[in-house]
């Protein structure tokens, strides 16, 4: 497809939790940019270490990505929200309903608070672990994006419309990290296929958006402190080449951009969509001009797993099919 140029969302009522820093700052970035009214959450200052990696300087913060959009003429609304606790977020929902008169256009469920139990715990396996890992990492990253869907839902059926994207990954499909991780991710992305199948006739879509490597910056910490090997699993040089030349954080923004005023993104209702793709079919690039790695590239798998050789003979082009990718993970006998 022809490089388009940048939808407006202008009119458009949009919430993004967790935007403090990372993939959500990016997408609340770029949902600003685009016009939309946007709606930021994350912790109090009191509530959230100033490193959520603790390998370097102090990290971005709620309220740097709202100067941020406004610099960039957006407007945008800042909301301090204890994502882990249901009462903040009916809260939450409750002012963005008498704020606007009941309208909700878009949800992005993209709040996490377990990246530094993830980051310290080391690669052991689940069974020497605390299991309130489990807590730490479902709690926040899955359960309260059952909860906003709920309220959002609650809003979005009444006017026939609305978008959900939850901001999931690769681990809800093989493993990654550890097993509350990848728990985790799998019920994120099979819930949203069962909450489309609710809003058949609705209006409202919900779908899961999976991006390849970031360049975060956790990410970025983690490199120059030598963790990585500690926290994912694979050929070092690989992954750290990943993190290095992967996505922005703002390119996941520009795929929700392009889907929320896509009139037909109904039709990927409980689907799961890489960036990569989306990117493909709305023909742009990610805010760098660079176009990103394709998570379904043979090549890039083969490198993966070792076969270099293999992985430079390989065409460019050559692709997984998407009912291949399942065959990674799924274990009939």
């Amino acid at each position: 497809m022809t490089k388009s140029a940048t939808p407006s969302l202008r009119g458009k009522i949009t919430l993004v939790t967790g935007a403090s820093r990372g993939i959500g700052r990016g997408i609340a970035l770029q949902l600003g940019q685009a016009g939309a009214t946007v709606y930021i959450t994350g912790r109090q200052p009191s509530q959230s270490l100033q490193s959520n990696c603790e390998y370097g300087d102090a990290l971005p913060t709620l309220e740097k990505t709202k100067q941020d959009i406004e610099d960039r003429g957006g407007k945008v609304i800042l909301v301090y929200c204890d994502h882990s606790d249901s009462e903040s977020i009916k809260a939450l929902f409750e002012r963005i309903d008498t704020e606007n008169n009941g309208q909700l256009d878009i949800l992005v469920n993209n709040a996490f608070s377990a990246v530094n139990d993830i980051n310290n715990s080391g690669g052991k396996p689940f069974y020497e672990l605390d299991p309130s890992l489990w807590d730490a990492v479902n709690n926040v990253g899955l359960r309260n994006h059952y909860y906003c869907a709920v309220y959002a839902c609650r809003l979005m059926t009444k006017r026939k419309s609305g978008l959900i994207i939850n901001i999931s990954s690769i681990g809800g499909l093989s493993y990654a990290f550890n097993v509350a991780y990848g728990c985790g991710k799998t019920a994120l992305d099979r819930m949203a296929a069962d909450m489309a199948e609710e809003l058949k006739e609705s209006g409202v879509t919900i779908l899961s958006l999976w991006p390849a490597a970031v360049k975060t910056e956790c990410a970025k910490e983690l490199i120059a402190a030598g963790k990585v090997q500690e926290v994912v699993k694979g050929p070092k040089d690989m992954i750290e080449e990943s993190l290095t030349t992967g996505e922005t954080v703002e390119f996941s923004g520009r795929c929700i951009v392009h889907m929320a005023a896509d009139p037909k993104i109904s039709k990927k209702a409980g689907k799961i969509l890489f960036t990569s793709d989306v990117a493909r079919h709305y023909g742009f690039k990610d805010v760098d001009g660079a176009t990103p790695q394709d998570m379904r590239s043979v090549a890039l798998a083969l490198r993966f797993f070792g076969w270099r050789k293999l992985a430079s003979l390989t065409p460019n082009f050559l692709r997984i099919p998407l009912t291949g990718m399942h065959f990674v993970s799924y274990k009939f006998e």
